[in-house]
């Protein structure tokens, strides 16, 4: 068994849904655990407040309260790639994620994320990420060292202040002439079902790319990708929308079956920049990570 080293926390909403406790609440805001799994962890005191003091299951609700709990697994893989710090400061921490690493904790994975590796090897345990990855996308991610100025660097993206650049490699059909052509895709992107698969659909477009062909060869081509806006797998499907999905992706334009990672054929999306003002210094940052996607020669 795999327990989470933090908490993870969550705020019970405003408007009451019905129920009467606060394990009523957890067994139905996360509908994929057991209700047994909730009674089991408010028994053995791994559910608490803000001011650390036990909810029982007696608890009541109570709007915007607070609840902390620790995240189990069965058994928790271990992702066999390192992650870099490229920069850090008394405010943020820029680190490289590799693919197959979660940025925070989900899923099957409890303490292997990026954020956890990171709160261990600088021992700054306040350290949150600022922003996600998918965790088969590899690439550059901002951290708040700083709880007194994370709320600073959490409006840039907000507000869309934060200048992404990505590169991805995709199959191309024989004899397209991409190098230098530029697309600018807008669309509606909503979930799908499953659940964590996005769907473009029609109506007001909510999605916003901008993507370049940097090179090719006679089968695959290198693009930069410019989001304008951050929905969910939005580069992934937008450049599925232009006829080329990004090579060894499980979701689109099909579901694969799920399956162990391939860790010889990683996801050909990387965050490779990252361009803003900082909101303390007001001087241009840009962080860019030192290695590129290539073709194969």
């Amino acid at each position: 068994m795999a327990i989470s080293d933090y908490p993870s926390r969550l705020s019970l909403p405003q408007t009451n849904p019905g129920v009467t406790t606060v394990l009523e609440y957890l067994i139905i805001k996360f509908p994929y655990i057991d209700a047994q799994v909730w009674r089991q962890r408010i028994a053995h005191g791994k559910v608490h407040y803000h001011d650390r003091s036990l909810v029982t299951a007696q608890s009541l609700f109570q709007p915007q309260q607070r609840i902390y709990y620790y995240r189990e697994v069965e058994s928790e893989p271990s992702i066999p790639f390192k992650e870099e710090i490229i920069f850090q400061d008394e405010h943020v921490l820029v680190a490289y994620k590799p693919h197959f690493l979660a940025v925070t904790p989900g899923g099957i994975y409890v303490n292997e994320c990026l954020q956890n590796r990171l709160r261990l090897s600088t021992g700054i345990e306040t350290l949150q990420a600022l922003h996600r990855l998918d965790r088969v996308t590899a690439g550059l991610v901002i951290f708040s060292t700083n709880p007194s100025t994370r709320h600073r660097y959490h409006h840039l993206f907000q507000t869309r202040q934060i200048h992404k650049t990505y590169q991805a490699i995709a199959n191309i059909s024989h004899g397209e002439n991409l190098i230098g052509q530029e697309w600018q895709v807008k669309n509606r992107i909503v979930h799908s079902e499953p659940r964590f698969r996005m769907c473009v659909t029609n109506g007001e477009a909510n999605s916003h790319s901008v993507i370049r062909c940097l090179q090719q060869s006679a089968q695959q081509a290198l693009f930069e990708l410019n989001p304008v806006t951050g929905k969910t797998h939005q580069l992934r499907l937008h450049m599925e929308a232009l006829g080329w999905p990004i090579l060894n992706d499980k979701y689109y334009p099909k579901l694969h079956p799920l399956s162990a990672d391939n860790y010889v054929a990683p996801l050909q999306l990387l965050a490779k920049e990252l361009q803003f003002i900082d909101p303390m210094t007001q001087q241009p940052r840009c962080f860019s990570y030192g290695h590129s996607l290539s073709l194969p020669n």
